[in-house]
């Protein structure tokens, strides 16, 4: 059968990964489901290493490949360093396109106090729209490393950022027609692809505050299939429960407007911008301030359970199970909208 386009599915993905070969004890931290990147012993340093595409966007494609390459690194407590990006290039553009690609992956770079190290670029047959491939190498120490498999039950779950901003601002600029055709204003779209840039994207800064803050447990950086798929990658690399709280979500209003008018789930839209924190109880209130220090809001957003107890989502006096997206939503949009269906 076809698969959907977006990630793998969970259980699809862990039988994948098990047959990779492993062995070498340098690996700290390998392939799993939930783990942001691998973390390599290097000396007194810890290596971090991620790589990631960017598939949805068009614009700002460069940019949106440093920054999220950058944020997988940052959620294991490293700190960015070299960058290398593969560029795959339909054969309709130009030098000038091309040029703003390379352009873009500077700026970001130098926002990070990144270096760019090497990479790749080829014009590919069979593409319709560039695809960057990033690859970002961090390094931390053994004290400061956070990978997403510490949380406990008893801990804190705590939110830094906003529930959907990426995927807001990318339905935004890439999805702009079929926004003013279902009664999103002007102003609105415009405010929409703002958020890009501002709060923006990355969470290199918040988990910086959040790791010196002392007391995190587990950190994730929920991307495609939304801050419900980032909880649920979280619990699944920590072996836990979840009790979310969903008033406490931090949600743009612009976001619920171009969520509602898609008819799409806010809670499985790509979310890039947002982090994860696992905490100890008497550390949350402090890893709050330090977030909210670097300029983003955050919230405590629920408890980590049991195991047993499963993943829940509680707004007001109802609960009911933490929805699970077979794929992100802006995947599920642009497919519907290359079907022509309603």
């Amino acid at each position: 059968m076809p698969m959907k386009p977006g990630k793998l599915p969970n259980d699809a993905l862990s039988k994948m990964l098990a047959r990779l070969p492993g062995g070498d004890p340098r690996v700290i931290v390998g392939p799993g489901v939930g783990e942001d990147a691998a973390v390599i012993e290097w000396g007194d340093r810890l290596l971090v290493a991620k790589t990631d595409p960017i598939t949805f966007a068009s614009d700002l494609i460069g940019w949106y490949a440093v920054h999220v390459n950058a944020n997988d690194i940052a959620a294991m407590g490293g700190e960015p360093r070299w960058f290398m990006a593969t560029l795959l290039l339909p054969e309709n553009l130009s030098e000038k396109d091309v040029s703003e690609i390379m352009d873009q992956i500077a700026e970001a770079a130098r926002q990070l106090d990144v270096t760019v190290v090497g990479g790749h670029t080829e014009i590919t047959l069979g593409l319709d729209r560039p695809i960057v491939v990033g690859c970002m190498l961090g390094e931390t120490t053994r004290e400061r490393l956070v990978t997403s498999a510490g949380a406990s039950p008893g801990d804190t779950l705590i939110l830094g950022g906003h529930a959907a901003i990426e995927g807001t601002a990318l339905l935004a600029r890439e999805a702009a027609e079929a926004l003013l055709a279902a009664g999103v204003g002007a102003d609105a779209l415009a405010q929409a692809r703002g958020l890009l840039l501002s709060p923006g994207i990355s969470v290199v800064a918040a988990a910086r505050a959040a790791v010196e803050a002392g007391g995190v447990t587990a950190l994730h950086d929920p991307t495609e299939g939304g801050l419900a798929t980032g909880i649920r990658e979280l619990a699944t690399a920590s072996g836990v429960g979840m009790e979310v709280r969903g008033d406490d979500i931090a949600v743009l209003p612009v976001s619920a407007t171009i969520c509602d008018a898609l008819s799409l789930d806010l809670l499985g839209v790509i979310s890039s911008g947002a982090l994860l924190v696992a905490a100890r109880p008497e550390a949350a209130e402090r890893i709050v301030s330090a977030i909210r220090g670097e300029g983003s809001v955050a919230h405590v957003i629920g408890v980590v359970t049991a195991p047993e107890d499963g993943l829940w989502l509680r707004r007001g006096r109802s609960r009911r199970r933490l929805p699970e997206f077979a794929r992100d939503e802006v995947a599920r949009f642009f497919e519907r909208e290359e079907a022509g269906l309603p």
